[in-house]
């Protein structure tokens, strides 16, 4: 099929004054990119390339880096504060970084250096001077020189950055070395006073720690402590052993309360013992229980046999008696066990609270006994620790200054760099394309904000806040005297489609039943409001529905060349015979409706007119239009375009309905925003716009219309 009209919901309209928010979805700035594809592409080449060129015409330089590491700082230790070595250590890194970056030590390094050397550093700038230039001098001939540190390290990096990569390596490497002589300088001149400090300090450290040891020794063997951890685990254990013990004897103990108490209440309320379930189950209690039952039973099956003096019965009743009396007896001793019990366990439990006790004495004394023990042991062990660390400290500072150490050591020298640094093209490429896709997207996205015309589905939608009743393609292919008349000559032609979806959607937007007028309008000279009008009338007229399509353009009246017809008769000639509506409008003479297809008439200008308002403001001409209704189920009113004249407005205070009708790439949104504005405020029904004059791939990607090939492929098989 041909372009249809974008199926969306309807989007609310736009109150009077509402700034409208531009959101675009990702398709619409897709559109935007590919229209200005041809602008922005070559601006954002031109700017890629032009910064590619500048950068790559940089000074050749090259880097050397060379590197050195320190050792752990020596740290001296006293009986009255601790240092801590990581704070330490940073402090000396970074005061060796600022030696290194010092001016003082660059002016060593510059002056350490002998003609042959320093000839080498001049060549890089010789080499990119001008012809005659005299070679530079002073400490610019070093280059760049970067110190930093490697992280969570004592290793330090020289980075040299020069034009030549000889010297860039000569002058990293020379840092190293003059920097390991001024340490060297600095440690020679280290104070003899510190070594008899020492000494004399870990003599006085010996003694107090010997003191230590003598009264902790005391300690232990005035309370006869071999070991107090051992002491008190054994205590802590036994004290837990018992613990356990009489949480059980307590619960024993209880239970056994419990059952004698049982006891008593049934002794009390004359129960039978034998139902308390301790009883029931001691000793021969059970087997009684079970002879006695047997022999019940048994006297239950002789009774009803034999009277009572029989001798079965008088035999039966002497053994219950005998098992009743036995089992009296077991009851009896399974009451005096549970007694000798309770009494054993209530015992039991005194015993093991008396033990507890006892254990918890022991183990409070050892705790007090502790805190002096654990005072007087951290006072040697300390002691001890202090007498060492100082006496490990001598030794060291004795073979340092033996040795005349400096705490530093080179790891790896500089060599000349292969490559330059700088410029890097890998860089430069990233950079340029980068910089070309932000210009290309920059200028695609900016033009849009400047360019105000209307493109796309999103500006009626979106933006202007109106229905898009549908696509109309650029019909410039056809033949002026047939584009005006697809509907009417019922030909599969390009557009046929589209104007039918224009119908479709003024019938679903239309809130008004039949009969009605509808205005076509627009807002320049130029954008189809007669082509739409033409074939809206058309449209309306293939489906059935009595229509008159006027022409109320009576500046520049088109509509009667479309149909081939004089336009001697029409509205200006009615209105100048005297505008009579008592006759019978379809056959006035002065009117000159002429019927042009089935169901479709004109209504002509009747020549044109340089003041046409007189008419349109006229009460005559909105009463010829009700009379026009009752003859007629539709009319279809062409009319000037709104930027040009106002005779629009004047027209639509007496129409039902209007269709806005916008060319592509032609009215200015902004413009179009103020008419609908207007429009609205007249309490017109604007159905919504018409979007006219798309090219085939224009409709394919600034709209949802996908269709236009495969109706041209459809169609053009079928012809």
């Amino acid at each position: 099929m041909a372009e249809t009209a974008v199926k969306l919901p309807p989007p609310a309209a736009h109150k009077d004054g509402e700034d409208v928010a531009e959101r675009r979805s990702l398709r619409d700035y897709y559109i935007i990119l590919r229209e200005r594809l041809w602008i922005a592409l070559p601006l954002a080449l031109l700017v890629a390339v032009t910064l590619g060129y500048f950068k790559a015409r940089v000074t050749p330089m090259y880097a050397s880096t060379a590197n050195m590491q320190f050792e752990k700082a020596e740290v001296v230790v006293t009986t009255t504060g601790v240092i801590d070595p990581s704070v330490r250590n940073e402090i000396e890194l970074n005061n060796n970084l600022a030696i290194l970056r010092s001016a003082k030590l660059r002016t060593r390094v510059f002056e350490s250096f002998s003609p042959e050397q320093i000839q080498i550093l001049q060549r890089g700038f010789l080499k990119n001077a001008k012809p005659g230039t005299a070679p530079m001098q002073g400490l610019g001939l070093l280059g760049s020189v970067d110190v930093d540190a490697a992280r969570n390290s004592l290793l330090i990096n020289i980075t040299v950055r020069h034009p030549d990569p000889q010297a860039a390596a000569l002058v990293a490497n020379q840092y190293v070395k003059e920097f390991m002589g001024f340490l060297f300088d600095q440690s020679s001149n280290v104070n003899d006073n510190a070594v008899e400090f020492l000494r004399n300090r870990s003599d006085q450290l010996r003694k107090e720690s010997e003191d230590a040891e003598s009264k902790l020794a005391a300690y232990m063997t005035l309370h006869n402590l071999v070991s107090l951890d051992k002491s008190r685990d054994i205590v802590g254990a036994r004290l837990q052993t018992i613990s356990s013990t009489l949480t059980s004897a307590r619960l024993n103990r209880l239970n056994l309360e419990n059952q004698a108490a049982q006891v008593e209440e049934y002794r009390k309320t004359h129960r039978d013992l034998i139902e308390i379930q301790y009883i029931a189950s001691h000793g021969t209690v059970p087997n009684l229980k079970g002879q006695l039952a047997g022999l019940l039973q048994t006297q239950s099956v002789l009774s009803e046999r034999y009277l009572e003096r029989h001798p079965k019965m008088v035999d039966v009743a002497n053994n219950i008696a005998v098992v009743q009396e036995q089992l009296d007896r077991a009851i009896s001793l399974a009451i005096a066990d549970l007694s000798a019990r309770l009494n054993e366990a209530r015992q039991s439990e005194k015993s093991l609270l008396v033990e507890f006790e006892k254990a918890q004495k022991e183990s409070l004394e050892l705790s007090d006994l502790s805190v002096e023990f654990k005072s007087l042991e951290n006072q040697a062990q300390v002691a001890k620790t202090n007498y060492l660390q100082i006496l490990d400290r001598l030794q060291q500072l004795t073979t340092t200054r033996s040795l005349e150490k400096i705490p530093l050591h080179p790891l790896d020298s500089a060599v000349p760099a292969g490559a330059p640094y700088q410029p890097n093209m890998q860089s430069i490429i990233r950079t340029c394309v980068g910089v070309g896709v932000l210009v290309f997207i920059g200028v695609a996205v900016g033009l849009s904000f400047i360019d105000d015309r209307i493109k796309s589905a999103w500006d009626v939608e979106s933006f202007i806040g109106a229905n898009l009743l549908g696509i109309i393609p650029d019909l410039s292919a056809i033949k002026d005297d047939e584009k005006y008349t697809l509907l009417l000559q019922n030909k599969q032609a390009p557009g046929v489609e589209a104007f039918l979806s224009v119908y479709s959607s003024v019938k679903i937007h239309s809130k008004l039943d039949f009969p009605k007028s509808i205005l076509v309008t627009s807002t320049i000279p130029g954008e189809g409001k007669t082509l739409i009008s033409c074939n809206l009338a058309g449209s309306f007229a293939r489906h059935g529905r009595k229509t008159l399509l006027i022409d109320c353009d009576l500046r520049r009246p088109m509509l009667h060349r479309h149909y081939k017809q004089q336009n001697t008769n029409g509205l200006i000639s009615w209105f100048e015979a005297g505008a009579a509506l008592d006759t019978d409008l379809a056959t006035d003479p002065t009117l000159g409706i002429i019927k042009v297809g089935e169901n479709l008439s004109l209504l002509c200008s009747g020549g044109r007119s340089k003041s046409p308002t007189e008419l349109l403001e006229n009460p005559v001409f909105g009463q010829l239009l009700e009379k026009l209704k009752r003859e007629y189920e539709l009319l279809v009113i062409d009319s000037p375009p709104l930027g040009a004249v106002t005779d629009s407005l004047l027209i639509a205070e007496r129409t039902d309905e209007v269709i806005y009708v916008c060319r592509f790439n032609r009215a200015y949104r902004k413009h179009i925003q103020l008419y609908m504005k207007a429009l609205r405020g007249g309490k017109n029904e604007v159905l919504g716009i018409v979007l006219n004059g798309l090219s085939p791939r224009r409709i394919e990607y600034y709209s949802n219309y996908r269709y236009y090939r495969s109706y041209k492929k459809y169609y053009g098989s079928q012809s």
